[in-house]
């Protein structure tokens, strides 16, 4: 699993190269969400939702970077993908660097 900055998941986005995964709960996401994030809460995670033969980057993020972690390593222990991405920080370091988002 690779740690990733915010602002270079940001890139990855705006140039379509990227999938990006938040797995916080509904009611997080309420609160603050990242533009064309995919919604998959960690307490209710659908594995069938994540694509294992794309050609983006699947990144994950959560609000601190701990569960998108976990979510990240279980889908390599489950050779579901081979390679993921976590956001450094979560959605806390996208809002720390200013980056873009909805209320």
């Amino acid at each position: 699993m690779f740690e990733t900055e915010p602002q270079d998941i940001k890139d990855w986005l705006d140039n379509d190269q990227a999938i990006l995964i938040d797995v916080r709960e509904p009611r997080e996401i309420a609160q603050f969400s990242i533009p064309g994030a995919v919604h998959n809460p960690m307490s209710s995670f659908n594995l069938e939702a994540i694509p294992s033969n794309s050609d983006k980057k699947i990144v994950f993020v959560c609000a601190h970077g701990m569960r998108s972690k976990q979510v990240g390593s279980y889908l390599l222990q489950q050779n579901h993908v081979s390679e993921v991405y976590n956001m450094t920080g979560g959605v806390a370091a996208w809002v720390r660097a200013g980056l873009p988002g909805q209320n």
